[in-house]
């Protein structure tokens, strides 16, 4: 009797089981879409990713509207610049939150393992601040794109261009983690290619407060470009200490692979006025990127680097790929994303490649001397602009699995 109840029991269940995961779907299909912002909201990259560039998603998902019918939906956390943290963030995002996308991640180390789970739950990964070649590279993922800069456009910008004009030898003050050895690499390759020579590299850990030793070693080299291969608080101390040498007042020069906007006003022009930068955005280049720094500015205080104004530009083509696509669901997402263009305030034109990577120019820009500044964010003359064609790695040359 109680063996036959079990089974008519079991029976009944079956179909409902059977059921469970349609159902699980269908409920899935119906909630809201959910961003994730992984951030440095308190470190070294505070200022040029951080809070203003969780606002500047927010301003991307309001400015959208309603994404498959409801407004998507933000979460954001400080992924306190460490990997494991990082991991076990995204980990409870997309096991319990129903976070169907993660952007920003402020380092290569964070963003390869986020993509790496991300991939194996099939969820997407919009990569911001991260700037390794890799994550296009030998590292692509279908899950993913890659937005902002890469290493080799920020070398690429740079780098021939100054050989051309004469700056032929180069020392580099480099992060000593991942991302500042693929800028080393990626620069140190396009410099030797273009006629030029390294002649040395300091490697500094992150965080370093003071540079004088690496700052020493550079003047001593008797390079024409010390290059600056750090970001944020690195740079920003780097180059403050730069001044306090005389190392541009006795001929040599800095460039700074990655400064940013928020950088250059910490600094005050009177000390980073000559300094040589890449940037993929400048708010006072057209009138597009005016008209949107200018709504940011009245939401945040001051004008968006390129990192913030990049996460605008993607959580907006994310949106917009999950409504053409009509669903949530990645591949039928990442299809759309790189299907559209890209057009909005940080680019007009750009486009997403099979490995994930959106190309779109880039600037070469020298700070501004005081004199020559109209007000408080009027720091930057753009002096070339390389087409995104030139600027990015080719396709077939990076070692993408997808290619």
């Amino acid at each position: 009797m109680g063996q036959t109840r079990r089974l008519v029991l079991g029976a009944l269940a079956a179909p409902f089981l059977a059921a469970a995961p349609a159902i699980r779907r269908a409920r899935a299909a119906e909630e809201p879409v959910r961003i994730g912002a992984l951030s440095d909201l308190s470190s070294a990259y505070a200022d040029i990713s951080g809070p203003a560039l969780v606002k500047a998603v927010q301003m991307a998902i309001d400015d959208f509207g309603p994404c498959l019918g409801r407004k998507a939906e933000l979460l954001a956390a400080d992924c306190q610049l460490k990997p494991d943290v990082s991991s076990v963030i995204a980990r409870n995002w997309f096991d319990t939150q129903g976070v169907d996308a993660i952007i920003d991640m402020p380092s290569t180390a964070i963003t390869l393992a986020v993509m790496q789970l991300a991939a194996d739950k099939r969820r997407i990964v919009l990569a911001t601040s991260a700037g390794s070649s890799d994550i296009s590279g030998k590292h692509c993922s279908p899950y993913t794109s890659h937005w902002v800069y890469d290493s080799h456009a920020m070398a690429r910008t740079i780098g021939p261009t100054i050989v051309k004009e004469g700056g032929d030898t180069w020392y580099f003050i480099a992060a000593d983690y991942a991302f500042g050895a693929a800028l080393v690499k990626d620069a140190s390759d396009l410099v030797q290619a273009s006629g030029g020579r390294v002649l040395g590299v300091s490697r500094a850990p992150l965080n370093t407060a003071d540079f004088s030793s690496y700052l020493l070693q550079a003047q001593a080299s008797g390079a024409k470009i010390i290059t600056l291969a750090n970001g944020g608080a690195d740079a920003v101390n780097a180059i403050k200490q730069a001044h306090e040498f005389g190392i541009q007042k006795g001929g040599q020069r800095i460039a700074a692979l990655v400064l940013m906007d928020t950088d250059v006003r910490s600094i005050g022009l009177p000390t980073a006025q000559g300094t040589l930068l890449a940037t993929a955005f400048y708010w006072d280049r057209t009138e597009a990127t005016r008209a949107w720094s200018r709504r940011f500015h009245a939401m945040v205080g001051r004008m968006p680097t390129m990192l913030q104004a990049g996460a605008y530009s993607q959580a907006t083509h994310y949106l917009k790929a999950v409504q053409a696509a009509g669903t949530k669901t990645p591949e039928a997402v990442m299809d759309k994303m790189r299907e559209l263009p890209v057009d909005d305030a940080f680019v007009s034109g750009g486009r997403v490649r099979r490995d994930g990577l959106m190309i779109h120019p880039m600037y070469l820009a020298r700070v501004k001397a005081p004199a020559d500044s109209r007000d408080t964010w009027d720091q930057l003359d753009i002096v070339a602009t390389i087409p995104g064609d030139e600027a990015f790695r080719a396709l077939d040359k990076g070692g993408c699995r997808l290619v």
